[in-house]
């Protein structure tokens, strides 16, 4: 049962790496890859994230650079999701599992070498499945995105609702049925949003644009982890010509 939920995971983390349809969430441009000058200067935005904590201001969609899941994985712990052990490598050649794979990695190899994180790991144990298995529940946080301001695609996982039924605290993650239907994806694969004002959800199946100041704050929660959270600014339904 422990494998069967591992190869959920790996399978389900890579969907969320690939180009939505409607069930899957969209990459756009990278934060940490192509097309860096076209995005905002990341020094302003942390200015403005700090004023927006002293004054509760809402920033303008147009201060939020795009981001994809991919930018908040260690490099260390994306090798190891994209190198899984050997009982998880039964995929079919051309399978859409296949297809998938091969779309994660042409994604990762645009991501910059001096990726870092705030935690180093300790690994006594070199087997590959001992590093695959560290990946899968590994809280490490890319610290140079702490206190951005960030615009990511994601399906939501409500926590808590208010007495009108809105939103009020819920998990983003990269997947459709991530923490019900299928395994949690790993925790710096999860984001943790408190919004006490709330918002109404249209449904479950639907990606969102999220909009707000990213950080690297760890949330536990009975259904998952997040190693991230998140000060909400937007929240907007997901559309592909966006």
């Amino acid at each position: 049962m422990r494998k069967i939920n591992q190869i959920l995971v790996m399978i389900m983390l890579l969907m969320g790496c690939e180009q939505p349809k409607k069930t899957s969430v969209a990459n756009e441009q990278s934060v940490t890859a192509k097309n860096q000058e076209a995005l905002p200067d990341v020094s302003l935005l942390n200015e403005e994230a700090n004023q927006v904590k002293s004054t509760k201001e809402t920033l303008p969609l147009s201060a939020f650079m795009t981001a994809e899941w991919i930018d908040l994985l260690p490099k260390d712990d994306l090798e190891a999701l994209l190198n899984p052990p050997d009982y998880l490598n039964e995929i079919t050649d051309g399978s859409v599992e296949d297809q998938l794979t091969n779309s994660l990695n042409n994604t990762a190899s645009n991501v910059p070498s001096n990726t870092s994180s705030n935690t180093a790991i300790n690994i006594t144990d070199n087997s590959e499945d001992d590093r695959y298995e560290q990946a899968l529940v590994s809280t490490r946080v890319i610290t140079t995105i702490d206190n951005v301001a960030i615009k990511i695609p994601a399906f939501i996982v409500p926590l808590e609702f208010d007495d009108e039924q809105n939103v009020t605290q819920f998990f983003m993650v990269p997947y459709f049925g991530a923490c019900m239907h299928f395994p949690p994806p790993p925790p710096n694969q999860t984001i943790f949003v408190k919004y006490p004002q709330g918002f109404k959800l249209a449904s479950l199946a639907e990606p969102y644009w999220i909009s707000g100041i990213l950080t690297t704050s760890t949330v536990k929660n009975e259904l998952a982890t997040a190693a991230y959270s998140m000060e909400m600014h937007h929240a907007t339904l997901y559309l592909e010509s966006e």
